[in-house]
């Protein structure tokens, strides 16, 4: 079946859909225990009162903020590691691993340690409630001691995506998420024993949880990836050099797009309470429904740098544009109750009749349209399968904060337009940015980026 955009790809046939999900399901799997598990410790957490839900709010975004440029690393490996197997270079896959762990120790610990000391200072300026930020920063400090595990987990999480091998990542989240629900039951309300340490007690879980996963995904690889050379030396430096030139603008694109969505909720909170309490709404559904895109995303990044290990570009290629149409026909479907019944999902969070209409209009907007940022999500992560990881950054920093933030506040605090105005001008960006990766990935100069 052929599709448009002039590529040349259809819609992937009965085989490489199965191959297609096969690398998806399992990332996928994972991603939804994430959110179950942040949905049981908000709701664990907020028996301690709105002050500790905020303390934990706050410093469970802050967190992220820290370790998302080490989030960049997974990106680099997973490129490297598949280029290697596609092209029969098993013994190396697991080099750029290595090389992944060291890089995360040497940004980590230091960052850290530096990181602790400084959050007294810096976190008044998340939150200037004396009992939120008394809470916030013992919480935030112990989530930061978690940092080189965290780091560390993604990079093994890129190395199990490229070499088929995701199932292994699902499991260890599941792992990750008992101990967490278990070691919070323990230390937020003192069982067994232990003394009540409320909020503090669910950092220290969540750290511990953390540090478990990265023991066991230790595990896995020395069962699973010592005969790619896992823990049998470091990279040459040749291999080391592609890490950082990958690792690095994947890095800062997510740290700044982090940054971006700490802006966007300044922005809004120009508006009015209303206003940030439904875009507040807005965004964790938006990341929920964001989950297949990204799942599909890494499968595609995983295939395309498989394929062009083989020196099969056009392979490659048809990969990308295949895993686009897949992506983008679940998505449609899923979206479509929210589209058609947008109230019926903002009621389970919004009980007030304003907020509940104000909401309303954007997200059935935005169900309308996540087709296409379904395909700009898959063709990102295409492009960072092939190493055009600096083109990727380019693009994504380019928009958000050169079209979609300035606009944002023109159209909100400025002009006073409000909230759907604001929420249109996200869904434009979204679409231009995906249009950009479509073209891109027509042209094909991605396949000529030596990794």
């Amino acid at each position: 079946m052929r599709l448009p955009f002039g590529t040349g790809g259809g819609f992937p046939s009965a085989q490489r859909r199965r191959r297609i999900l096969q690398l998806a399901l399992p990332i996928l799997g994972g991603m939804i225990s994430q959110n179950v598990l942040n949905l049981v410790d908000t709701g664990m957490v907020g028996v301690l009162g709105n002050e500790a839900l905020a303390a934990v709010g706050l410093g469970s975004f802050a967190s992220f903020m820290a370790v998302a440029f080490l989030m960049g690393i997974s990106a680099g490996v997973q490129a490297i590691a598949a280029r290697r197997l596609g092209a029969g270079r098993d013994d190396e896959t697991a080099v750029p691993l290595n090389g992944g762990l060291c890089l995360v120790l040497l940004l980590a610990v230091p960052g850290a340690a530096l990181l602790i000391l400084l959050v007294p200072v810096l976190y008044p300026f998340l939150d200037n409630d004396p009992e939120v930020v008394a809470l916030g920063v013992p919480y935030l400090q112990a989530r930061l001691i978690a940092m080189a595990g965290v780091g560390m987990n993604f990079a093994f999480r890129g190395y199990w995506n490229a070499v088929n091998l995701s199932r292994l990542y699902m499991r260890t989240l599941l792992l990750m998420h008992a101990a967490n629900i278990f070691l919070n039951w323990v230390l937020i309300f003192g069982q067994l024993g232990f003394p009540k340490l409320g909020v503090l007690g669910a950092g220290i879980g969540t750290a511990l949880a953390t540090y478990l996963g990265t023991l066991h995904y230790f595990v896995l690889a020395l069962r699973h990836a010592r005969a790619g050379g896992f823990l049998r030396g470091l990279p040459d430096r040749f291999t080391m050099t592609t890490l950082l030139r990958l690792s690095v603008p994947a890095g800062l694109q997510q740290f700044l797009f982090a940054t971006g969505i700490t802006t966007l909720f300044w922005i809004l909170g120009q508006l009015g309470t209303r206003e940030l309490a439904a875009a507040n709404v807005l965004t964790n559904l938006t990341l929920v429904g964001i989950l297949p895109m990204i799942g599909f995303g890494l499968a595609a990044s995983s295939l395309v740098g498989q394929a062009l290990g083989r020196s099969d570009p056009a392979d490659a290629k048809r990969w990308g544009w295949e895993v686009s149409y897949l992506t983008m026909a679940v998505v449609g479907l899923l979206e479509l109750p929210v589209a058609i019944f947008p109230e019926l999902f903002l009621r389970v969070f919004l009980h007030d009749p304003a907020t509940l209409a104000l909401a309303s209009p954007p997200l059935r907007l935005v169900a309308l349209t996540r087709w296409v940022d379904g395909l700009g999500m898959v063709l990102l992560n295409a492009h960072l399968g092939a190493g055009h990881n600096r083109r990727v950054m380019a693009v994504s920093v380019g928009m958000q904060w050169g079209l979609f933030l300035p606009l944002a506040y023109l159209l909100g605090p400025v002009l006073g337009f409000g909230l759907l105005a604001i929420w249109s001008a996200n869904i434009i960006y979204r679409g231009l940015q995906a249009l950009i990766f479509a073209w891109s990935w027509r042209q094909g100069s991605w396949a000529g980026v030596r990794v």
